[in-house]
C-alpha cells in the first residue's frame, strides 16, 4: 500500500509530494522546495524514513513546481521526467520567475525522460498511470494509483475549485473537458491530491464543485 506524503512550500503554497510504499522506493513529485530550510525538511524527511528516492517527476512546469528540481536531481541523482509538451515552459522557466520577482533560483535541470499518456510509473509495488490532462497548462499530467485509489493532480483539480487558465498555454474549455474525461469517471472514493491546497475527493468534487456543474 503506498503513502502519500505533502510538503507545502514557497510563496505560492505549492504541495510537493513524496509516494512511498513498503519497499522504502519513492517518487518525488513537484518539488517546489524553493529556500534551504524547505530543501531541509524535504531531505530530512526522507532521510528519517529510509526512503529510496527513483524518481523525479513533474505533473507540469510552472515555476512554482519546479524550483526544487535541481536539488532533487542533484541530491539523489534523478533525471528529471515531464511530458514533452511541458517543454516550452520548463524553459521559460527562469525568464518568468524573473518577471514575478523571484530572486536566486536554481536552474532546472533539462528533462531527460518524456511521459506520455497511458505509461505506467512502477517503484516498488506500486503502480501510478499516467493520465494527460491539459487546459492549466499546455500539457499537465496527474499520476493515478488505481489500486491505492488516489490521484496526484497538480493544478487540474481543487477542492471545489480548478486550475487557473489564464497563464500561457492554458484554456478553459480544454482543462474542462480533460476533467470531465480523465478524472470525473474515476471512482467517487478516489482522493485528490492537488498542487495548491487540502485533498478532496472525485466524489465530492463532482457533486460539489461550483466549476463542473
Amino acid at each position: 500500500m503506498a503513502t502519500v506524503q505533502f510538503f507545502t512550500v514557497n510563496p505560492f503554497q505549492e504541495n510537493t509530494y513524496i509516494v512511498y510504499d513498503d519497499t522504502k522506493d519513492c517518487v518525488i513529485i513537484d518539488p517546489g522546495c524553493y529556500t534551504q530550510v524547505e530543501r531541509d525538511r524535504l531531505a530530512d524527511f526522507i532521510s528519517k524514513e529510509g526512503l529510496n528516492p527513483v524518481r523525479l517527476l513533474n505533473t507540469h512546469c510552472h515555476v512554482d513546481h519546479v524550483f526544487g528540481n535541481a536539488f532533487i536531481a542533484n541530491t539523489y541523482n534523478l533525471p528529471l521526467e515531464i511530458h514533452k509538451g511541458e517543454l516550452p515552459v520548463l524553459e521559460r522557466y527562469p525568464m518568468i520567475a524573473d518577471m514575478y520577482g523571484i530572486p536566486n533560483i536554481q536552474q532546472s535541470p533539462e528533462a531527460e525522460k518524456f511521459l506520455a499518456e497511458g505509461d505506467i510509473i512502477q517503484f516498488g509495488n506500486t503502480m501510478m498511470s499516467v493520465l494527460f490532462a491539459p487546459g492549466h497548462s499546455p500539457a499537465s499530467i496527474c499520476f493515478y494509483s488505481e489500486a491505492d485509489k488516489f490521484i496526484i493532480a497538480g493544478d487540474v483539480l481543487f477542492y471545489d475549485s480548478i486550475g487557473r487558465t489564464d497563464l500561457p498555454g492554458g484554456d478553459y474549455d480544454t482543462l474542462i473537458n480533460s476533467i470531465k474525461t480523465q478524472l470525473l469517471p474515476l471512482p467517487d472514493d478516489v482522493k485528490v491530491y492537488p498542487g495548491h491546497g487540502p485533498a478532496t475527493t472525485v466524489g465530492r468534487e463532482r457533486q460539489f464543485n461550483p466549476f463542473l456543474r
